[in-house]
């Protein structure tokens, strides 16, 4: 019979108790500082040394404590950079490539090292790399997406058109990024494998 009391509702059982659970869906709903009020801090383990995707929208951090203009080696069949001490850069001068690297981080807030060819002693530097060095120096104040045109031999830089906001940096110094971005590529002695490769001893 319509209206007969004894029927259950939606939020009454049949002894009268409520069958709310005492929370509502939109008090539970995550915040975008969630890991700041639990106290989680995100812990950095894995930094790629390798230029921005050509699908990606990325950012150069602008101080230039956060930047290092140095000497690499570089093993590109195997896409491997090396940070070399300074002591074995005569010994190395013929294998060695100036490089500056930057710190990126893309929207989804993952951080990489950026290593872009510096000009030589002449001041000659190819298309390739003086382009992504202007991407970069643009990419201190604006998102922008860096892709390969190979017709041009050069790349090109796009700028988001929308206002995607501040990086989030995280809180760390750029030692201590360079630190994990370079682990187990540092060379400071001539035993090092990469040296023994490099040398056909390995």
């Amino acid at each position: 019979m319509a209206g007969n009391e004894d029927n259950t509702t939606e939020t009454e059982n049949k002894t009268g108790e409520s069958n709310h659970s005492g929370f509502q869906i939109k008090d539970l709903k995550l915040t975008q500082n969630f890991n700041a009020l639990t106290g989680v801090k995100k812990r950095i383990t894995l930094v790629q040394v390798r230029k921005p995707g050509p699908k990606e929208y990325v950012r150069v951090h602008s101080d230039p404590n956060y930047c290092l203009s140095t000497a690499v080696l570089d093993f590109k069949e195997m896409g491997e950079t090396y940070l070399v001490a300074p002591d074995l850069w005569e010994s190395l001068s013929n294998e060695l490539i100036p490089k500056i690297l930057y710190l990126t981080i893309n929207r989804q807030k993952v951080v990489r090292i950026w290593p872009i060819r510096l000009p030589d002693e002449e001041g000659k530097l190819d298309d390739w790399n003086q382009s992504a060095l202007e991407a970069a120096g643009l990419a201190k104040s604006s998102w922008v997406r860096v892709a390969s045109n190979r017709s041009a031999g050069m790349y090109e830089t796009f700028e988001a058109g929308g206002d995607l906001g501040d990086p989030a940096w995280p809180d760390m110094t750029f030692q201590e990024i360079l630190d994990i971005a370079f682990k187990g590529k540092f060379i400071d002695d001539w035993d090092h494998p990469a040296l023994k490769q490099l040398r056909g001893e390995i």
